[in-house]
Formats: C-alpha cells, structure tokens, sequence
C-alpha cells in the first residue's frame, strides 16, 4: 500500500450496548472503557477512529475531546452536523481542541437526516441542507485560515471574526481535514468544491471507479480552488486465519442478524439515503462481488458500513484494500466486532500488510 495511506478505525459512540454485535456489557460506553479501544488502537498502529454522531447518541466532541485527553497519537476523526453546531462556535472549539493536542483533530461533516426537531434544527429539505453544508464548510475553513472573517450568506452570517486560538499550520496541513460522504447529485457538488476527503461506504470496485472518476470531473467543472479531492474507504473487515474460518463466521453472524432482524446493526436505515440505496441494491447482483465483497448483511438488517463486508483471511482482505487504493483510496475507515479484540487483531495480522 501506498506510506501515505492512513488507516483509522472506528468507535461507535451509542448509549445502547451491543453495537453491531459488539459485546452487550453494562460499562460499554464508559470513558474508561473507550479510552481502553483508543489506547489499544495507538498501541496496535492505528492513525485514529472515527466516532459516531447521531441526536441520541453521546456529544461526539465531548466524547473525542475526552479521548485525546488520555491518549498520546490517537486522532479522533469527529462526526458533526451544520443544523447542530454553527460555524464560528464550531471553528472555535475545533481549533482549541487541535491546539491542545499537537494537531490530532480531523472532521467528518454528515448532512444526512436525523432527528432534527429534537435539537431544533428545520432543515429537512436535502436541497437546503447541502447548500448549508456547503456554506459552513467553506465559512469554517475561512475561520480557521483568515483573520476577521465577515460573511452574510444564505445560512450563515458573522462579521469581524477570528477564531482563536489560531490554527497552526503543520508541513502540508493548513487545518484539520474535512471529511464527507454522501452520494446524491447535491452531495457530490458540496465534495467536489468544499471537501478534502470523500468518504465511500463499501461498495465493489466499478462502483467506486465511476464515483472517482465523476468528482474528479465535477471538480474541474466546478472550479474546485482548494487542493486536490482525496479519497476515503468506510467498510467492516471480517478477518480470520483461514479462509473458511471468515466465511464461516461471517454466514454465522448473517444467520444471527435474520433471527434478529439486525437488531443493534441498522442504525443507517431509518431514512434511506442515496448512498445507503446503493448498497442494499448491491445484493440483487449477488451474495458476494469482486473477489470477497459480501452483500448478504444488508438483506438482513446491516446499515453503513454494516451493509457490505470484506471477508477472509488478512492476506486476502489486504489484496482487496489494495485494489481501493489503486483506484485512488487512500484514507481507511475499518471495524468489525467485538471491536477491541478486532482492534487487535486487524492491528496485528492486517496492518502490516497495508504498510508492506
């Protein structure tokens, strides 16, 4: 794999236990049980976690911050929503938070519904929400790099403002990266002109060329004036020592979800988005495309990057993830469950691999 390839891991944040088949115990969302997984994802070669949002959920910035805090290289890669956060407050603690831990801050940005009533958001209307998006991106961008800022927009306004404490400039980094997903034609504009990283859930490899292939072209069209648009993967990754071993255990752990409907899996199901259409569609091709890309969870009740999984020994999921990175990936989100022993293991048996 390419060195410059980054390789995070995931932390799902939810007050319920049993996370996509994680273990079901009381403490499971505890600080001292999370800073365990951050801990071992430092100590097994991981870059850092991206931690889940949702109104229902844990603060994601509170739960990252915290984090940070008892930890040394971990980076906390945090979802946060435009309707819950507005730009200068934003751009303020997110700068804070990168100073005080020597620049370990990166962003996902999520625009797809949620409830919004209940924290007072309005914007229902996708249209309006990625124009908002896209005004917040571009205004918290201007909040961490220019001083006394001034902007009246369609969403957002502020005048004379400067974010402090400032952002510090590291090598190449002028800030903490913005992370995005999303697959409709509105999402896609906003990733073209405002995103540094886009996000893919786990779909086969012509699907993810073509997307490639698009936003590169959407970008020029649209006279993208930031660097270039770079490229991220979010999928579980089922590993074992054998072969048989993953597939077998993957069809187990399918069987369980049909008897439970995918109880604790389908947390992206409830508003069913475009990207997330795109994967459920994918087990009409088939229960297994590519070499080992298998569908069947999404029949099942799998949501996100529970949908789609990439099976079978290290040596095999590795070839798969290089083929992502030829097309362009080089950003890595990665799971499977029970999450701190797969931390481990993935850290022990895959990672090396990716960085041979």
């Amino acid at each position: 794999m390419n060195s410059n390839s980054d390789f995070l891991w995931y932390i799902p944040n939810d007050v319920k236990a049993g996370h996509r088949g994680d273990l079901a115990v009381d403490d499971h969302n505890s600080l001292t049980t999370l800073t365990i997984q951050a801990k071992a994802l430092e100590d097994s070669g991981w870059k850092g976690a991206l931690i889940g949002t949702g109104w229902g959920r844990p603060d994601t910035f509170t739960v990252a911050a915290a984090l940070a805090a008892r930890t040394t290289t971990f980076e906390p890669l945090i979802a946060i929503r435009p309707g819950y956060w507005r730009p200068a407050n934003f751009a303020s603690a997110a700068a804070t938070l990168d100073q005080l831990t020597g620049g370990r801050v990166r962003v996902n940005i999520v625009s797809g519904l949620d409830n919004l009533p209940a924290y007072g958001d309005s914007e229902g209307s996708q249209v309006d929400r990625y124009a908002r998006t896209k005004e917040f991106m571009r205004l918290v961008r201007r909040l961490w790099t220019e001083e006394n800022v001034s902007y009246k927009g369609e969403h957002f306004e502020v005048t004379e403002s400067t974010a402090a404490p400032r952002i510090e400039v590291r090598g190449n980094r002028q800030h903490p990266k913005f992370y995005f997903g999303g697959a409709s034609p509105a999402a896609e504009r906003v990733a073209a002109t405002e995103a540094d990283v886009q996000l893919f859930w786990g779909e086969p490899l012509d699907g993810v060329r073509e997307r490639i292939d698009r936003l590169r072209v959407l970008s020029q069209e649209l006279d993208r004036d930031l660097p270039p648009l770079q490229f991220g993967l979010r999928i579980t990754t089922l590993i074992r020592d054998t072969e048989d071993e993953a597939w077998n255990d993957a069809e187990a752990k399918v069987a369980e979800m049909a008897k439970t409907k995918g109880a604790g899996w389908n947390d992206h199901r409830q508003a069913i988005a475009v990207g997330q259409k795109r994967l459920l569609d994918l087990s009409a091709r088939g229960d297994v495309l590519d070499d080992n890309l298998y569908t069947a969870p999404g029949k099942y009740g799998g949501g996100g990057a529970g949908t789609t999984w990439l099976v079978g020994s290290a040596v095999t999921v590795a070839r798969s993830l290089r083929k992502y990175e030829e097309l362009g990936i080089s950003h890595f989100v990665l799971s499977d469950t029970p999450y701190l022993s797969e931390i481990k293991r993935q850290g022990e048996q895959l990672l090396p691999l990716l960085r041979d």
